[in-house]
Order: structure tokens, then sequence, then C-alpha cells
């Protein structure tokens, strides 16, 4: 007989951390399924205090690494530092009918212990931009829905950043900034005066704690941050939500628990359970709940909900949405050159944080042969002991040189937003098995002519900005980007107003199936081209408010 709860939720990154803290507090007795290994908080982050040179590779990975991980290896986050954070791509394949870099990690937190933490709002210009460009789909939310949650989980996470006023970027309940180093202060002030106010260069946003919060120590600037942070000082399931979770009593977790399908009852109209497939054992197990939260990650949930197939096209896919819409942002292009005037100023530890210039395209009047636009990310500071000295190669001379701090740098790269299309698709390729004897996914989405023409502009801009501020020696660059790359997946069971044309409500609630919500990436309508996890955990902790008061009704 099926073990019963209250609530399940599927995944235990930053929507399943969420989700399982809202329920939990709420007083529902709740199982947490991850299908990969429980990491402890401080314990299991065993290189956390390693430096470089106390890896064998110094960080960089062998022959045997990249043999077992040839999609992980594509990029820098799959290193020596924490490899076994990342998965093991021969396990669990996937076919890529067009490129798609797709960064997995199977662990109790997931990517909430691995991300980058830039914590941005979106404003209405990112919910109305379908409808008034009469692109895909109209978000069933504004603003004004989401802001009080943003509040929410903001002053719970703990989010430092400044106060800005931008229409763009609404500001919200910050911690104190990160300080910007002496150059970027510099550089920012000169575009805020060439462009009279219509660009900004802040401070990122970001989910570091810049002041003990909530029994979490501040940020040690040790940079360190995907390696798992021993001080709590960034937000993650393990840091924050999880022990929140469990000091409720109401929590049941489960590692090594694989989702395969969610079970549908037809008479009923609802989903009565999931099927777990044990991962170390293979067996499968049964368990029912009253109210299932999918937050496997986007491509994640959407294999799940493909999966159960009591439906024709998986569980929620009357509308034919279900797997539709995968969007990425495209980055890895900007510009870099060379600040003078500040030989004598250097910065104090490895801050792990850098500087943001919010979108200012197609706005304010502003028009491009595109739609949407871009903000950057970047930074700067001064050359290391690494540096190529190519006249002093040898000798006392070249030892001296390197000890002195080399030229201030300063680069930015773009990130852009990336319309939804239909074509980009996930699917079920069952012609090939993962380890566990379950189907893939098949995944067909690439880059369009909208993207392309805004990156023209993304590396134009960078240029000239950089210019403008007096910087020297300017170069761009365009290393390419493929879907998946920015690990910023969305899309694939989007949000909507009709089940016509959705897959969930305006609450993340499936038109098919009331009692299953689906809160994490694969939710979103557009993709704007801020950092999405911010709004994962708001929307979350909305839907985790309404089910609550859905089942309290009998409505569920």
């Amino acid at each position: 007989m099926a073990e019963k709860y209250d609530a399940i939720v599927v995944g235990s990154g930053i929507s399943g951390g969420w989700a399982a803290k809202e329920l939990t507090e709420k007083g529902l007795k709740t199982l947490l399924l991850e299908r990969g290994k429980d990491v402890k908080h401080v314990t299991d982050y065993d290189t956390a205090t390693k430096q470089t040179w106390e890896f064998p590779h110094r960080g960089r990975i062998t022959n045997e690494m990249k043999a077992t991980h040839p999609v992980q290896k594509r990029d820098y986050p799959y290193s020596e530092f924490k490899p076994d954070w990342w998965v093991n791509d021969l396990d669990c394949p996937y076919t890529e009918i067009k490129r798609f870099d797709w960064y997995r990690g199977f662990h109790v937190g997931g990517k909430s212990l691995m991300w980058g933490r830039q914590s941005y709002r979106w404003s209405d210009f990112d919910f109305e931009g379908n409808a008034k460009e009469g692109i895909s789909i109209d978000w069933p939310i504004r603003y004004k829905d989401i802001a009080p949650w943003y509040d929410y989980v903001e002053q719970f996470a703990g989010i430092s950043g400044s106060v800005e006023g931008l229409a763009q970027l609404p500001d919200g309940q910050f911690l104190p900034p990160m300080n910007m180093n002496i150059v970027e202060k510099e550089v920012a002030a000169r575009i805020k005066k060439h462009y009279k106010g219509q660009r900004a260069m802040i401070i990122g946003r970001t989910a570091n704690l810049t002041v003990p919060h909530n029994g979490r120590a501040s940020c040690q600037f040790r940079d360190r941050c995907s390696r798992g942070c021993p001080y709590g000082a960034y937000f993650s399931t393990q840091s924050a939500t999880l022990p929140a979770a469990v000091a409720t009593g109401n929590l049941t977790l489960r590692p090594f628990s694989i989702v395969n399908q969610i079970l549908y009852d037809k008479n009923k109209k609802r989903a009565r359970g999931v099927l777990v497939i044990d991962a170390e054992t293979n067996q499968t197990i049964e368990y029912e709940a009253k109210v299932i939260f999918v937050c496997g990650s986007t491509l994640g949930s959407t294999f799940i909900l493909l999966n159960s197939a009591d439906q024709q096209g998986g569980i929620g896919n009357s509308s034919g949405q279900l797997g539709r819409n995968l969007m990425d942002h495209h980055f890895r292009c900007g510009a870099n050159g060379l600040v003078e005037g500040f030989e004598d100023k250097y910065y104090i530890g490895r801050r792990a944080n850098g500087i943001y210039i919010p979108r200012y395209r197609n706005l304010f009047g502003d028009k491009r042969d595109y739609l949407r636009g871009f903000g950057y990310q970047g930074g700067a500071s001064r050359q290391g002991w690494s540096r190529d000295v190519a006249e002093l190669s040898i000798g006392a001379e070249l030892k001296e040189i390197l000890v002195e701090p080399g030229s201030w740098t300063i680069g930015i790269t773009g990130f852009g937003e990336m319309l939804p299309y239909q074509e980009n698709q996930v699917t079920l390729d069952k012609s090939k098995k993962d380890k566990w004897g379950q189907a893939v996914l098949a995944i067909d989405c690439e880059l369009k002519d909208n993207e392309m023409r805004m990156r023209k502009d993304m590396i134009a801009d960078a240029a000239e900005m950089l210019e403008a501020a007096g910087v020297k020696n300017v170069k761009t660059f365009d290393n390419g980007s493929y879907p998946g790359m920015a690990i910023h997946e969305m899309g694939t069971a989007r949000m909507g107003n009709s089940p016509k044309d959705s897959v969930l409500n305006r609450w993340n609630q499936m038109h098919d199936a009331p009692n299953v919500f689906v809160t994490d990436g694969s939710c979103m309508t557009s993709a704007a081209c801020q950092n999405p996890s911010l709004t994962y955990m708001a929307l979350t902790a909305r839907a985790a408010n309404y089910a609550v008061e859905e089942l309290k009704k009998g409505n569920l």
C-alpha cells in the first residue's frame, strides 16, 4: 500500500526547497523527493576550504572526467573543485537534435548549491511584453501580483543590493550592497554622465549576505561559492529553506528517489501521487498525496510530465504546449579593455559579485530592429601573476615584476532575452534509455534571427560604453552562445490564461490536474533578460500559499 502524505515536492533545488518550506510551515506533512544523493550542510562541502594547489590537477579536469562528462566538460562549471555535483552524462544521456548544453546536478539542494546567485526582479516591461508585441501568449500575471512575494522571499533569502529607482529593474528588500571597486565606480559615473542617466552601471544584486541574517553568517569574499558555503553566506536549500522545513517536524526527505511519472486518477481528474524509482536499487515505489509540487528543473519536470502518459501526450497537455517554447538566455559576447590612472589602487578580497547594467533597449522610446533587450554583467580587476610578460621570460626581473599587480582591466558580457518559439521544444526519445531504463529527452532548440540581431547590439554597445568611459584598447568578443549554456533554461510548461494554449494557470496550477503545481523554470511564459531564480522563488511561495488555501476549501 502506498505511503500517503499531505503534499509531495519533486526536486530539492531553489524551487523545491521553497515549496518544502512553505508547505511544511503551513502544517502539511510533506515528502521531499530528490533523485540524487543527500548533501549535508557544512560537513559535505569537503573542498570548500581547499586552495587550488591542494588539488592534484589544480582544478583542471582529467581525460577520465572528460570521458564520463562529455556535455558537462563543455564549459567552466564542471571542474576538479567539486566534480561530484555534476551529472555523469553517460548515465543520463539525452538527444541533441540541435546543440543544447544541459548542465545538471543530482543531489539534495540541486543547483541552489552551484548557482551564480544574481537575483533581479522582473518588471511589467517583462510581464506585458508578449501581449503588447503579439508574441506567444500573454502572461496571466503582472508585477503587482508577484511584488509582495518578491518582498517575502527576499526578506528570508537575503539579497544584497542598492536602491536605484529604475522602472525596468524594480528595487527590493535589500541587505546592504557590496561595494564597487574604485575603477567600477569611476566607469559607472562616466557612463551615467555620458548617457545623461539613461544607462546605469550598478553593483550586482546577489543572494550573498553582507550582514548576518536569519542565523547565517555574512559573505567572507572567498569566492568559493560553487563548492558550498560553510558560513551559509549565500542562499541555498541547505543554508535556508531546508532547515526551516525540518524545524516544523512536517518534512520527510527521501534522496535517491527518481520520480518517473505522476499517477493520475481519470475519474477524479486529479493526480493521486507519484511513481518513484529508487536510484540505488531500481525498486519502484508509489507515494500518494493531496497536492503535488513539481520542481525538478525546467527539463527535469517536463520529462516527468511528458512521461506521465495517463493523458494523451503527457499529463496536463490538452493544450499541446507541454515541451514547447523552450528558452534560455544568450550571452558570451561583449567587450573589455584597459583602465589607466589607478595604478596605485587595489581592492580587498575576492568579491563574489560583479557589476550589472540593466536593460535600456526597446524602452522609453528606444526602438530597435529586434524585440526585447539585454543587460550586462562584468567587473573590473587587476591582472595577476599569471599575466603574460613576453619580454621578461626569465630571471630576477621577471620575479620582481610578477609580485606587482598588473594593469586594471574591465569587461562586460551581455545577457540577452530569447523569445519563446513553439518549435523550440523537447520530446521523449524512447529509442534511447538512461541508466535506470527510462526514455530520454530529445531537445530541438536554437537561437533565431531576433537573437542574432540583438547580439550585434550587445557587442557594439559594450564597446561604445567602455570607450565613452575612457577605457583604452577596447576589444569586442563573441564566443558564441548555444541554448543551455547560460543554465537559465525556461519554458516548456508555460503559464497562461486559457487551458487551450497553456499548461498552467496564474497560480502555477495545472489546468488539467488542479492538484499539481509546477513552479520551476518550466512555468515561464517568456524569459526577460534578468537572471530568473528570484522569480522562481516568488512564484513558488505564492503558489504554495494558494495551494494550501484551496486545500482547506476542499477544492483540490
